[in-house]
């Protein structure tokens, strides 16, 4: 009887067992450690199956496996039996299913996962999410560039899921995206709790050709080149260094876009309260060249005080020059305050106004009549200009060349480079005019000749030559012409060839021209004034008497 019931419960065990299920390959089952040897644990995955794990399938990235006998543990069955009778399981493969159902879950959810980076590969890095591989492209490690990622190598931390496709294997992550949305929250309170006009400390980030980002505790705010300091900053390298602990005034604070706008100078003075007392229109200060420009250059009275020296302030005598051939950068000049616009921050300076005008100096130095030297500097269609001191320059106009010639044909007996004497005919000192005279050099000939010649006067020439219209007399050195008509008051005697070269006639003097420097002459002109003072002399309407007979009377009285 016994026999019979310990049979009929073998049947009922052994049927049992045929209808229990065997796992099914490719999916997770749980099983339990019964024995570590030769860096494997042996699994007991139930259904009279063991299979066999390598331990480092247990460890995360760069840590040592932590298991023990007896520990349960789920892994992934491979295949029920391989040729040894043993399961093949896989530690390794069930993390990652695990792995990816928790991925999934988060990534619907938008949560963010922990997981470590422990690999480079191109384009940036792998991370382990805990039995999942995804990848970090090197854009989204930080808010900025990272040149060193050796310190974030095994570091467990947050990151966000970007992308994921299980079908594929592929996993895109984001350690950026968590520490921008950290930083957010974080500025936001920073940005909350300043004001604009507050004084706050900060630390210099990252310094720029236009500014410096500086570090409030958590949010940067931007200090503009221009609000460094009241004088001229070429570059903020400057006044200040990476890593510098700096006061700054909070001057604007955007709110919808969490910028902030900073100032260092507007905890200073402002030198420009004072400028209109410390610097009075007129007055001559010295001051240091900061900056040249096509317009003129810049001078700094003080540091935050500048003043434009304008083109057309710089010298009296150099009119088309470059300012850069007048002052040099660095150079410390004289300059007079022209004037001031406090409202604009501007001070017009002049450098030629602590100079004497070299134009005054040479209308006390050379008054008119002074004989001058100098070199031509140019020749025009009017005139030469010759080299004077001070750097100046004197005209000589084309009638000043000479009195003989025409000043067309004088000027062509001159050269750029040629030294030549004048005499200072002329100064304008408001127009900036020198007038030379070269023909002057010698007096005025035709002036001394004819100084004590009126009209009406008598004088005596010699003849110098014979031509058919009349002769060619001279008188003191200046040439003049006695026309046939006026040879004499007799018509047949008004021939030329009654003279001859050497004669000396008498002459009566009927016209000065100073600008032709010719004189007017006539022998017919004096015969009949000789003739009217005879009559007006020796004769009378009523007498009777000839005018032959007067004459004679007036020869023989002679």
């Amino acid at each position: 009887m016994a026999q019979t019931t310990s049979m009929e419960e073998f049947e009922a065990l052994l049927q049992e067992s045929f209808e229990m299920d065997t796992p099914e390959e490719g999916s997770v089952v749980k099983g339990k450690i019964i024995a570590i040897e030769a860096g494997q644990a042996i699994i007991d995955v139930g259904y009279k199956m063991e299979g066999r794990v390598e331990l480092k399938e247990f460890a995360n990235p760069g840590e040592a496996a932590e298991v023990t006998v007896g520990d349960e543990v789920e892994v992934y069955l491979r295949a029920a039996e391989n040729a040894r009778g043993e399961a093949v399981i896989s530690r390794e493969m069930a993390r990652r299913e695990e792995a990816w159902d928790r991925l999934e879950k988060a990534y619907a959810d938008d949560q963010r996962v922990e997981g470590a980076i422990f690999g480079r590969v191109k384009g940036g890095f792998t991370v382990d999410l805990g039995g999942a591989v995804a990848f970090l492209p090197g854009s989204q490690v930080d808010v900025r560039p990272v040149r060193d990622a050796g310190p974030l190598m095994g570091l467990k931390q947050p990151f966000q899921i970007l992308k994921m496709d299980r079908r594929r294997g592929n996993i895109v992550v984001s350690r950026r995206a968590i520490l921008e949305e950290s930083r957010a929250e974080q500025r936001a309170e920073v940005i909350g709790n300043l004001t604009e006009g507050q004084a706050v400390e900060g630390v210099v980030k990252n310094i720029t050709e236009y500014g410096a980002f500086v570090d409030l505790g958590g949010v940067d705010g931007l200090l503009h080149v221009t609000d460094m300091a009241w004088r001229r900053v070429n570059h903020p390298s400057e006044i200040l260094a990476i890593g510098e602990t700096v006061k700054v005034q909070v001057i604007k604070i955007n709110k919808e876009t969490h910028r902030i706008s900073l100032g260092m100078k507007q905890l200073q003075d402002d030198p420009w309260d004072l400028v209109g007392a410390k610097y009075p229109l007129t007055s001559v200060h010295k001051g240091r060249v900061t900056n040249i420009t096509d317009y003129g250059a810049f001078v700094e009275l003080e540091p935050g005080v500048e003043g434009l020296v304008h083109v057309s302030e710089m010298s009296w005598t150099k009119k088309n020059v470059h300012p850069g051939k007048i002052v040099s950068t660095s150079q410390e000049v004289d300059v007079m305050v022209l004037e001031i616009d406090g409202a604009k921050r501007r001070v017009s300076l002049g450098l030629k106004q602590t100079m004497r005008n070299p134009w005054e100096v040479f209308s006390e130095t050379h008054p008119e009549g002074t004989e001058v030297e100098g070199e031509v500097k140019n020749i025009t269609e009017f005139g030469l200009f010759i080299g004077l001191e001070g750097d100046i320059d004197g005209m000589v106009h084309l009638s000043d060349l000479s009195w003989d010639e025409r000043g067309e044909e004088a000027i062509q007996n001159y050269r750029k480079g040629d030294m030549v004497s004048a005499v200072v005919s002329e100064v304008d000192v408001e127009k900036e005019r020198i007038s030379l005279s070269i023909k002057a050099l010698g007096g005025d000939k035709f002036a001394d000749a004819v100084g004590g010649v009126k009209r009406g006067s008598i004088v005596t020439v010699n003849v110098t030559a014979i031509e058919d219209g009349g002769v060619e007399v001279e008188y003191e050195g200046m040439k003049s012409f006695i026309r046939r008509s006026d040879l004499s008051r007799d018509r047949a005697d008004q021939r030329p060839e009654r003279f001859s070269v050497g004669d000396k006639i008498d002459v009566r003097v009927t016209n000065i021209d100073s600008k032709t420097r010719r004189l007017g002459l006539s022998i017919k002109a004096r015969e009949i004034a000789e003739e009217k003072e005879a009559v007006e002399q020796y004769g009378s309407s009523d007498s009777g008497a000839s005018l032959g007979d007067i004459l004679g009377a007036a020869l023989k009285s002679e």
